[in-house]
């Protein structure tokens, strides 16, 4: 992204910002962007970090399958729209990580893994916990702050198991980058007037992750 073209984006985002409800969805970070040449690991670590990077990619298909299947079932109405114009934004930083995560294991010699055609039966169990639902428009951003939440931790889990530093570098870049859709969400409800902290601890992480939540 050119410098022109981030100063545009940063402008657009201050606009939305400005426009009141749900004015914080644009505030999410870019998606990390890895070297065009990475320093290639000891033959023994290689097949370490295809498979660490496998994961993550699992998990990118999940979110942008999740965002598409949730957004067939918003309302029309002022706070559906809210939700779906974040739903968007967040689901566009995921393909960017998708992109970029494929692009990376196949430099590494490997077969990125695919996606599947839904991913239902992994966010079930989130329902099943009240941590977010399909039955309304905020029980659906509730839902989604919970899948970025742990998509936060799990990089964050991921990250620590990389060889390569420059992949460790972009990993954890990716991982900040799920921690503000978090905070985008949280944002959100503040502005619907939840009481709330849109910061709630100090770190994204399985201790600080029911602080993070919402319930239904």
């Amino acid at each position: 992204m050119s410098r022109t073209e981030r100063s545009s984006r940063s402008a657009s985002r201050r606009q939305l910002i400005k426009a009141g409800l749900f004015g914080a969805m644009g505030v999410a970070a870019s998606a990390a962007v890895v070297p065009a040449v990475i320093a290639q690991p000891k033959n023994d670590d290689v097949a370490n970090d295809i498979k660490v990077l496998n994961n993550a990619l699992f998990y990118e298909h999940q979110a942008i399958w999740a965002y598409g299947f949730a957004a067939g079932k918003l309302t029309d109405s002022a706070v559906g729209k809210a939700v779906l114009a974040i739903a968007l934004a967040n689901q566009a930083d995921h393909k960017a990580h998708r992109d970029l995560l494929a692009s990376v294991v196949r430099q590494l010699g490997g077969m990125p893994v695919m996606s599947k055609t839904e991913y239902l039966k992994t966010v079930t169990p989130y329902i099943e916990r009240g941590e977010g639902n399909l039955d309304s428009d905020v029980n659906i951003a509730k839902l989604a702050l919970s899948l970025e939440v742990d998509a936060a931790i799990a990089y964050g889990r991921e990250v620590a198991k990389l060889k390569n530093p420059d992949l460790i570098t972009a990993g954890a870049s990716i991982g900040s980058t799920e921690a503000s859709h978090a905070t985008v969400i949280r944002a959100a409800f503040q502005s619907l007037g939840v009481s709330l902290n849109v910061v709630p601890a100090a770190f994204v992480s399985k201790d600080t992750r029911d602080a993070w939540i919402i319930k239904v």
